[in-house]
C-alpha cells in the first residue's frame, strides 16, 4: 500500500534528491527535460514556496520511504488560454518517482489521484505540460490516458506540449492511501487572469 501525503520542510533534501536523480536519468535517455537543473538556493526557496501553499504531496511505501512527489499550481498562462476555461483544469507539476520504485505504476497511481482531487473540486481535467523536445515522456502520458491539446512555444519556455485527461478517468483497482481526507487539501483557484486566488471556507 502506497500513501500520499503533504510534504514538509523537513523534506526538502529528500525532494532535491528526487529531482537530481530524474534529472540524470532523463539524460541518459537522451531527453533534455529539465537539462536546466535546478540547484543551490532558488530551487531550495521554490520547494519552500510550494510546501508552505500546501501544494506538494510525497508518495510513500509501508515503511515511511519517499518513493515519488507531485505538486500542483495554478493556470500556466504562457500556455493555457481562456478557450481552455482554465478553471476546469487541475494543473500536475514535477512528478517524480525514484528509480528504486520505477516500473511499480506509481505515477499511474499519482495520476488516479489527482483526477479523484479534480473531480471532488468540480474539475473536469488533470492538465500538464511537458518540454517540446521530450518525446518520450509525452508518450507515457499519452499511454496513461492523456490527449495532446497542442502544442505552445513561446521563445523564452522549453516546455509547451499540453496533455489533459478527464478528471473521471481511473485506471487503476489499487489506490493511493491519503494520511488525511482529500478533501480538505487547499485548493488552487485561479481567476481569468491566471492569478492564484486566495480560497476561503
Amino acid at each position: 500500500m502506497y500513501t500520499i501525503k503533504p510534504a514538509s520542510a523537513d523534506d526538502i533534501s529528500a525532494l532535491m534528491a528526487l529531482r537530481t536523480e530524474a534529472e540524470s536519468w532523463l539524460a541518459s535517455k537522451g531527453s533534455d527535460q529539465w537539462s536546466d537543473r535546478e540547484a543551490g538556493a532558488r530551487a531550495i526557496a521554490k520547494w519552500h514556496a510550494a510546501i508552505d501553499e500546501g501544494r506538494t504531496w510525497l508518495i510513500t511505501d509501508g515503511e515511511d520511504r519517499i518513493l515519488g512527489t507531485v505538486s500542483r499550481g495554478p493556470v500556466d498562462r504562457d500556455f493555457w488560454t481562456d478557450a481552455d476555461d482554465p478553471e476546469t483544469g487541475f494543473y500536475l507539476y514535477k512528478l517524480m518517482v525514484s528509480r528504486d520504485a520505477a516500473g511499480l505504476g506509481i505515477g499511474s497511481l499519482v495520476l488516479d489521484w489527482a483526477g479523484k482531487v479534480a473531480a471532488l473540486e468540480g474539475r473536469r481535467w488533470v492538465r500538464i505540460d511537458c518540454w517540446r523536445t521530450a518525446v518520450g515522456l509525452q508518450r507515457y502520458y499519452e499511454g496513461l490516458g492523456f490527449s495532446h491539446v497542442r502544442t505552445e512555444a513561446p521563445s523564452h519556455r522549453k516546455s509547451g506540449w499540453l496533455g489533459q485527461r478527464p478528471a473521471s478517468l481511473i485506471l487503476n483497482r489499487q489506490a493511493l492511501r491519503p494520511q488525511s481526507d482529500v478533501v480538505s487539501l487547499p485548493p488552487v483557484e485561479v481567476s481569468a487572469a491566471g492569478r492564484k486566488l486566495p480560497t476561503h471556507n
